[in-house]
């Protein structure tokens, strides 16, 4: 069998998914303690400030959007 032992699985770092992921649910709240854990353990602090960042800037394009959008639409 050529199974690693889980604990060279915890070793490794973040993959960027498993990064967004953890930022898209802090963001709302819901970090789990087993995901925020890992980021501590082994995340790199820049990397979840740069996806962070790109979140934000993301996110207040979107609601900038879809407000300039329905604000398109009331006033026609």
């Amino acid at each position: 069998m050529n199974t690693p032992p889980p604990e060279s699985e915890d070793r490794k770092p973040p993959t960027f998914w498993q990064m967004l992921h953890s930022v898209i649910a802090a963001a709302f709240g819901v970090q789990s303690g087993k995901n925020r854990e890992r980021d501590f353990n082994h995340g790199k602090p820049i990397h979840f400030a740069v996806i962070g960042l790109l979140f934000t800037v993301f996110l207040a394009a979107l609601l900038f959007g879809v407000v300039n959008l329905i604000l398109y639409f009331a006033l026609d």
